[in-house]
């Protein structure tokens, strides 16, 4: 047993004995039906905090000739399967975490180096009487165990992407590294199992990808890895049960990732420190600064500022994904920028509609922090201004309401202030702060048609009046309270019935100002 060859489960054992643990085993039956088949090169591309380490752990605990993992896995869902016992500790496995070379290195050459030297030490303490055709290369060295021993490899390599991350643009430190990878694994008979774990899908350059035996597993697409994700709505309901947390507030604030086959995906690390400290808040910024965020949204593509505001709006924003590069200094377009944000994690991807959007309220902080610090000019001062806002509706101050919107009033690219949909857009960044206590719902069905917006409070704050809001442009703001009453908008509200505050709204184009109307709703 040793740190790199055939390692223990000491590490899985203390995430299973941890307070909080999801089994997620049911990922080696996916695992063990590609092993020594050409589908055994497995790719898993996750952002931060989404249990990619846990799970190369796991991997390595199972597979590992280094232990004897039975008992530890008898009590999860892998226990289940046939093929259970016969993959259990049968393969030498060596377990990478390339970070950790790289962090003991002044470049990628000696990190390699660094790398080589402390697999063979391991493999050449392992099997010393063999005869070796060049002991100082690991790929060769690796051949030689097998043929002799005939007894396969599996190979785990946790931040597979960490060079592309540190040495952004230098080209040849990336492909100096992506070549080692590929003369330790491509069309090797040794490997039964390749199984990487990173920010990043495979690297793309040149006219082809250096590791293309590589099946990927991506946000965009995650396949039928899409339950290992994160945690799905099943499993965060069981523990909102267990620790007394109210589902919907959980929900609101750590969902939002969704793929075909798992609509609800929640982000594993923040649920479980929501479910240890009793207390839902933005638990995001533990692991990663929003400075991370701002880089790329601060980046000058056309559009780019304009499709940010829609989705803190939210909106939903087209993107293409095709020209992604896998890297993060390759910037050709806006939908470059909008593709690593899917991989970081700060944005979710509907692959139906081809479309991105901001996941969830915790997530979307971090773009109101990193525009609070941005030269984003009248619109930092709209979103923090949404506050006040928010409180001259509540204690119905309709001139306070007008001059809100008025600073959350800009022109835009795509979006012309020319409509009420553009009038519902800047109402939703004035009001942004109501996000911290209501559900949105914008075209809400209700009575004999549809109300432009809705906010109901959340069951965390019953105190807080509901609101409907209605919407005109060059038109009559008296004519908007009129039409929510005319046509029954509240009908579907019964509940707030005392408790229902009508908010109309019109923008002059003549004057070029905007006017309110608040009103206590009365049956």
């Amino acid at each position: 047993m040793g740190n790199y060859l055939n390692p223990g489960i000491e590490t899985f054992y203390k995430m299973v004995n941890s307070e909080i643990y999801v089994d997620k085993t049911g990922l080696l039956k996916y695992t063990n039906s590609v092993i020594n088949t050409m589908q055994g090169y497995i790719c898993v591309s996750r952002p931060r905090r989404f249990g990619k380490s846990m799970a190369a752990s796991m991997l390595a605990a199972y597979y590992s000739r280094g232990c004897d993992a039975k008992e530890l896995f008898s009590r999860f869902e892998i226990a289940d399967s046939r093929d259970f016992e016969k993959h259990l500790n049968q393969y030498n496995t060596i377990f990478l975490n390339m970070q950790e070379f790289l962090s003991q290195s002044k470049d990628v050459s000696e990190m390699l180096q660094l790398l080589q030297k402390s697999v063979l030490w391991e493999l050449l303490e392992e099997y010393p009487d063999f005869r070796y055709f060049d002991s100082t290369n690991l790929a060769r060295t690796i051949q030689d165990i097998y043929s002799k021993t005939k007894c396969p490899f599996v190979i785990i390599i946790d931040e597979w992407d960490c060079v592309f991350r540190e040495y952004k643009t230098d080209k040849e430190a990336q492909e100096t590294y992506l070549d080692f990878l590929r003369n330790l694994m491509k069309d090797k008979g040794y490997i039964h199992l390749s199984y990487m774990t990173g920010i990043l899908p495979v690297k793309k350059y040149g006219t082809h990808s250096a590791l293309n035996m590589f099946d990927e597993f991506s946000m965009i697409n995650p396949g039928p890895l899409a339950s290992y994700v994160g945690f799905t709505e099943e499993e965060v309901n069981d523990l909102c049960q267990k620790y007394g947390m109210d589902m919907e507030e959980v929900k609101n604030w750590y969902d939002g990732y969704s793929f075909d086959e798992i609509p609800s995906v929640y982000s594993p690390r923040s649920v479980v420190n929501c479910m240890r400290f009793g207390k839902i808040e933005n638990y995001w910024n533990q692991t990663e600064t929003f400075e991370a965020l701002q880089i790329y949204i601060d980046m000058n593509f056309d559009g780019l500022k304009d499709d940010v505001l829609s989705m803190i709006a939210g909106e939903k924003v087209p993107v293409n994904t095709g020209s992604f590069t896998n890297d993060m200094a390759t910037f050709r377009t806006e939908d470059d920028v909008l593709t690593l944000l899917i991989h970081l994690g700060y944005l979710g991807y509907d692959d139906q509609n081809k479309c991105v959007f901001i996941p969830n309220s915790e997530v979307r902080a971090e773009y109101v922090n990193a525009i609070s610090v941005s030269d984003w000019g009248e619109i930092s001062k709209a979103l923090k201004s949404s506050s006040d806002t928010l409180h001259a509706i509540w204690q119905k101050r309709p001139a306070q309401v007008a001059e809100g919107i008025k600073k959350a009033h800009f022109e835009t690219s795509h979006i012309q202030y020319n409509d009420e949909n553009a009038l519902s857009y800047t109402i939703s960044l004035a009001l942004y702060a109501a996000r911290n206590f209501y559900t949105v719902h914008r075209e809400l069905a209700g009575g004999k048609g549809f109300a432009d917006l809705v906010f109901i409070p959340r069951k965390k704050f019953p105190d807080k009046p509901a609101l409907v809001v209605e919407l005109k442009w060059n038109k009559s703001v008296r004519g908007a309270i009129d039409q929510i009453k005319e046509k029954e908008y509240c009908e579907s509200l019964r509940e707030y019935q005392g408790n229902l505050l009508l908010v109309g709204v019109n923008y002059d184009v003549k004057t070029k100002e905007h006017e309110c109307i608040i009103e206590q709703y009365k049956v």
